[in-house]
């Protein structure tokens, strides 16, 4: 199966192993937290579908857990997949697919996960990840700058103006596809045919890792938009990056180590039971 991505994410993850090496796991507590809520804490050899697992960092996790979880990774970046499958991680069976288009038997899984991945899983307005009555539940775990600081404030008004047009967690396209389900009114869901309980749950955890500046660096050129950069245009972004953490008022430990502050927003729903599938786009 060869599954389309945007161009932007495929050029802009093409260094997969530098995404793998510097990007954050994921706190213990919101796994076991959203484990919970999905009702699979403590399910022994439950199904789960990760979709969009990129290198397996949240994968890594579901794999370590005593429940012993039968795991699909689903990720249609090719790069992504290579770092995923170097772990060789337990009961994890490793798939090329996308949101809208996985190798997964119909209503097969115990619960469905997309961490830090919805906004590149959702295609178009019509064609859904919701449209797969695989999910029997769904998350979407991103983690957010949460600026507490002048000059990470400035870190993330750069990353927001490199727009390559892609929609991000910010733009909120990813409660769409629930609230649209009921959008004609509260009196037709019946006849909306809704695939998803509403309202959403939702949780949020504040995170800070204390990090060197060129640490902070790798994890701010990660990101796919800054990733792509080259040249005289990323050495500008570098610079001006450094510049803002080497302000005399900002705040580091013994070892020269900055907070990176950020936040872990978390949601969840539950399949209706009985939803008819919608045919096509």
């Amino acid at each position: 199966m060869s599954s389309k991505i945007p161009d932007s994410a495929t050029k802009g993850f093409a260094d997969a192993a530098s995404y793998e090496k510097h990007r954050p796991s994921y706190p213990s507590e919101v796994v076991d937290d959203l484990l919970a809520k999905l009702q699979v804490k403590g399910i022994n050899n439950a199904c789960i579908v990760d979709v969009g697992a990129g290198t397996g960092k949240f994968t890594e996790m579901l794999a370590a857990r005593d429940e012993e979880y039968t795991i699909i990774a689903v990720e249609p970046h090719e790069e992504m997949r290579v770092q995923c499958v170097a772990k060789k991680l337990k009961g994890v069976k490793i798939v090329d697919g996308a949101g809208n288009n996985m190798p997964v038997p119909t209503q097969s899984a115990d619960a469905v996960v997309v961490a830090q991945a919805w906004h590149w899983q959702v295609f178009s307005e019509d064609k859904l990840l919701a449209e797969s009555i695989v999910l029997t539940a769904q998350d979407n775990a991103p983690e957010s700058w949460e600026p507490r600081t002048a000059w990470e404030a400035m870190m993330k008004a750069t990353m927001w103006s490199h727009n390559d047009d892609q929609p991000r967690f910010r733009h909120e396209k990813w409660r769409q596809v629930f609230e649209k389900q009921v959008s004609s009114s509260p009196f037709t869901i019946q006849t909306a045919y809704p695939l998803f309980s509403l309202p959403l749950g939702e949780n949020s955890v504040d995170i800070v890792d204390w990090l060197s500046p060129e640490a902070i660096w790798d994890r701010f050129r990660s990101l796919s938009q800054i990733a792509v950069l080259k040249g005289e245009e990323l050495e500008m972004v570098r610079k001006k990056v450094f510049t803002a953490m080497s302000a005399p008022d900002v705040e580091k430990n013994d070892a020269g180590e900055l907070p990176l502050h950020g936040r872990v927003i978390y949601a969840w729903s539950s399949a209706v039971p009985g939803a008819p599938l919608k045919q096509g786009g």
